[in-house]
């Protein structure tokens, strides 16, 4: 299964700093492989076309009857 999700590239630009490059991860992506806010990620880059998201380490597993709201 292969599902899209397409985002733009922000650029944060500071008084005196270099520019920064900001990439949004799409709230339904995280919700699907369970990625919670201050988890430690990597990307590993495969060709200048693509990266590759590694988790540094193994989620929790969680089942849906289990979590609040």
């Amino acid at each position: 299964m292969q599902v899209n999700y397409p985002i733009k590239v922000q650029a944060i630009r500071t008084k005196g700093r270099p520019v920064r490059l900001y990439v949004a991860f799409p709230l339904a992506l995280a919700a699907a492989i369970d990625l919670e806010p201050g988890e430690s990620v990597q990307w590993n880059l495969l060709s200048r076309r693509e990266l590759h998201l590694i988790r540094q380490h193994n989620p929790t597993s969680r089942s849906k009857n289990t979590r609040k709201g």
